[in-house]
Parts: structure tokens; sequence; C-alpha cells
């Protein structure tokens, strides 16, 4: 096996992407266009060959920063990523690749974010899942088959006079005014606009919003949508907290459910979560399917493994400040922060 590095996405990339039956929507080559068009990161393309045919390619996004070093992730932002591979295809030439890409660059380590185990050395952090779940091709098969509690529980929002739009770049505006007081609510740094506006311009086709609004036209609760292959993924969900009494994320989640049955979805993924957290146990109450992720480090020996996540002890009091900063002023700051934060 030859691995040959690009600095650009070489003209076989996509084509082996789309052939591929486990690519994502993130390895092509657009969607590290949309990270370094957003944030100004350098992207790499790794291309496997054997006997002059591609076998396998990995996409990189490089981060360095002065308070959290130099790094690299594949892929940043997003649940997935990780290399593609022909069937029967070892991993271990990427791997011993990334051991030196690592060190020319002298990166503090290369994570990896698979769907699926590796049959590597290299350490691997499962702390992660996600849910899939079955998608009839009609929402009233689908209503029937949860419990009555569930079904009624979606229908509350309505009840209170709350209902769900349903579109694409038209509905940015008040998803982004949602998202940007949840991350606020959570202490979270908030990515910023540009991303998901780059996001519709190279995958408008596949990118779709959903927005619940109260009676008065506020949004209180959204959702940004995308589709690969027949799954439509959910990566990024938000409420507004005040709101929560009146359940409007169930509306939003029944409505992303339709729209992924409109789309001709056979599956919705839920995204990642960490298990038994409030998160793991409202997707989990759905009947969806749990599903281990698994995050893979290239990194010097016996060096303990990164914790760039709110969960680190050493954020909390910083999340604890941010939480109470007005959103005017996180909406201005959090993104110059979250942007090496992957």
């Amino acid at each position: 096996m030859i691995i040959e590095e690009f600095e650009s996405p070489p003209k076989e990339w996509n084509k082996f992407v789309k052939n591929h039956p486990e690519h994502k929507l993130y390895h092509l080559a657009e969607w590290s266009k949309v990270v370094s068009q957003t944030f100004g990161h350098k992207n790499t393309y790794l291309i496997a060959r054997q006997q002059g045919e591609i076998c396998g390619v990995l996409p990189i996004t490089r981060f360095s920063s002065l308070l959290f070093g130099k790094f690299a992730v594949s892929l940043p932002f997003i649940n997935y990523g990780g290399a593609l591979l022909n069937e029967r295809v070892s991993i271990a030439p990427f791997f011993n690749y990334l051991a030196n890409f690592r060190e020319k660059h002298q990166l503090s380590f290369v994570e990896l974010r698979n769907d699926s185990p590796l049959d590597t050395y290299f350490p691997c952090k499962t702390h992660k899942v996600t849910f899939f779940m079955e998608l009839p091709d009609n929402p009233d098969v689908l209503m029937k088959s949860f419990k009555a509690k569930l079904r009624s529980q979606i229908k509350r929002p309505t009840k209170e006079g709350m209902f769900a739009k349903k579109g694409g770049r038209e509905l940015l505006d008040d998803f982004y005014r949602v998202f940007s007081i949840n991350m606020k609510e959570l202490g979270t740094p908030v990515l910023p606009k540009k991303f998901f506006r780059n996001i519709f311009t190279h995958f408008s086709a596949s990118s779709f919003i959903v927005v619940v609004y109260t009676p008065d036209h506020k949004p209180v609760a959204a959702s940004f949508l995308l589709k690969y292959r027949e799954i439509m993924e959910i990566p990024w969900a938000s409420s507004i907290r005040a709101f929560n009494r009146f359940s409007p994320n169930m509306l939003l989640y029944w409505s992303s459910f339709e729209v992924a049955m409109e789309n001709e979805c056979s599956i919705f993924d839920f995204g990642r979560c960490t298990p038994n957290s409030g998160t793991y146990r409202f997707k989990k109450q759905w009947g969806a399917k749990e599903s281990q992720l698994y995050w893979y480090y290239v990194l010097p020996e016996n060096e303990v493994l990164p914790e760039l996540n709110p969960s680190n002890p050493k954020f909390e009091l910083l999340i604890k400040i941010w939480q109470k900063l007005p959103v005017l002023i996180t909406n201005t700051v959090g993104p110059h922060i979250i942007k090496n934060i992957p």
C-alpha cells in the first residue's frame, strides 16, 4: 500500500467516497471546505493506493491555537470521520502514517472519530454513543408504534398553541437564535452562523431545518438536519429552557422524523450523546437502537488521552461564568473560542 498526502482534494476523492457503502456526507471534499472556509483550518487528504487503484481515503483537519495547542481531527465539529477503506484493506498503514504525520507537524495528538471498532492497538475512547431508529414510509405508522404516553407528549405542544415549520435556509436565523441561547445556557461557546450558511452553500439539497414556535411566533426549539445515503442525522438540536415545561422538543423531534420520511430516509440518526445523561435518556425513549462510537488516538507513548470537552473539571468555572454572560457577548466571543474546540 502507498499513501499519498494532498493539501487539496484530488479529483478522484469524491468518486471513491460516493461509491463506498459506509460513506458519510462528511467524507466528501466539500465538508472539509466548509470547515476551512468557516474557521481557516488546514485540511489534509490522505489517499491509499494498491496497484495504482484507490483503496482508502482519510480526511484530516489540523488545529493550532495558543490555548489548546496543535492537534488534528478526522473529523471536527461532527460525530463521524476516520478512514473509508475497501473491504479486506488493513487500517494499520494509515495509523503508521499518522504517527509520522503527528511528529512532522508537531501535533500533540491525532483523533479519528469512527462508528465501528478498528483492528489496532492505538488507544480508543468509548465515551459516546448514538441511536438509530428505523423509519416506516408513513408517519401514521410511526406514531402508532409509540406508547400512549409518548404520543401524548408529542401532541402536548400543539395543545399549547405551538406549531412547527419545516424548511431550509429561510429558517436559519430562527434556528440560530434558539441554538445560540441554548449553547449559552449550557455554558458552551456557540458555532458561528457562518458555519451553517456554508453548509447550505455546499449541501443545500441535504440540509434541513425545523423550528417550533409559540402561538406568538417566537422560536423556542430548533434542529439542523443532514441527510446522507438513506439516513437523516440530527447533529444539532436545541430548545430554550424557559419553555421546556411545554415540551417543544417533543414536537421538534416528531417534525424532524417527518422531514426524514418526506425525504425517503429509512433511518433516523439521533447524533452522539453521553451514556446515562439526560440527552441519552431523551433519545432512548423513542425506541431507537443504541450504537457505540469509537474515537481513536495517535499520540506519544504513555500520553494521557485529551479531554477537550465540557465534562473536563478544568473548564467547570469557565462554564459557570459563560452561563451568566449576555447572549450578545457569547455570540460575539463564542465562535472565536469554539473554532479550536472540535
